[in-house]
């Protein structure tokens, strides 16, 4: 294979997956450790990706970049709510429910807010203003306070301390970026602090995180990734990634995105605006 086609084939699977390590490309490309950190040497030099350590992301992807929540919420529609509509399968009447911020979680909300008899405690405003559309007398809706993030997320000591004072049943988490490595990472530093408060504060711990996400890296770890009892993905997830985490999470489930797009339904209809 000449380096043209080697470099093509690397921008690829860049494009396709977010990011990339160069164990991967070894494997794939079938060529040694240094061909492939020359090849990734000079892409980077060209403005066509980033290197991390142990391997590439798309250009202009910062540890601590933060997306604001109007801009995350355009963005992989389908899968979210491929992944929300499992995810709500987890949810019993009388349950102590945790959600973190996210577009993900958000699109979660919109369904979870048909299940009755349930506490949601959540540290996002946009998850707390689904539910207040159209209230419920038996639902209650926790709201923590804090300081508010790019994303919609209240985070800090009070949002801390407040989850600390709750015990949930379950918590449904949606991340900035996940990898075998690194575990689940977010760019805020406040907001990993809380969502750390969060996984504390569960019985059982369900991650919520499409294809994209996986080889994204937050400057802040939340947790590992076998922390997760349950991590809810679409099959958009290459073969080999998803081969990494099932060795790692407690359940992978994964979810075809293209089904859930193609049967449609008004459930997902909000969540995606």
């Amino acid at each position: 294979m000449l380096a043209s086609q080697r470099r093509s084939r690397i921008l690829e699977e860049i494009r396709r997956s977010g990011a990339v390590r160069v164990s991967t490309l070894v494997e794939r490309l079938g060529v040694s450790d240094m061909t492939v950190r020359r090849d990734l040497e000079v892409l980077a030099q060209q403005g066509q990706l980033q290197k991390v350590h142990g391997g590439a992301v798309l250009p202009g992807a910062r540890s601590t970049e933060e997306p604001g929540f109007a801009a995350k919420s355009s963005r992989e529609n389908a899968e979210k709510l491929a992944i929300a509509s499992e995810a709500v399968r987890f949810v019993e009447p009388g349950m102590a429910v945790g959600v973190s911020a996210g577009t993900t979680t958000w699109t979660f909300a919109s369904l979870l807010r048909e299940t009755p008899d349930i506490t949601v405690v959540t540290n996002s405003v946009q998850v707390a203003d689904v539910f207040s559309r159209r209230p419920r007398t038996d639902q209650t809706v926790v709201l923590t306070g804090g300081i508010r993030t790019p994303s919609e997320a209240l985070v800090g000591p009070f949002a801390v301390s407040a989850i600390r004072s709750v015990n949930l049943d379950i918590m449904f988490m949606g991340v900035h970026g996940m990898d075998v490595h690194s575990g689940f990472t977010t760019p805020n530093l406040m907001e990993a602090e809380t969502d750390r408060a969060f996984v504390a504060a569960s019985r059982r711990f369900v991650v919520l995180a499409d294809h994209t996400k996986y080889g994204v890296l937050g400057i802040s770890t939340i947790a590992d990734i076998d922390a997760a009892d349950v991590l809810i993905t679409d099959s958009g997830l290459a073969e080999e990634h998803q081969r990494a985490l099932r060795e790692r999470v407690g359940d992978l489930v994964v979810v075809d995105a293209a089904a859930q797009d193609t049967a449609g339904g008004d459930s997902g209809s909000e969540a995606g605006a």
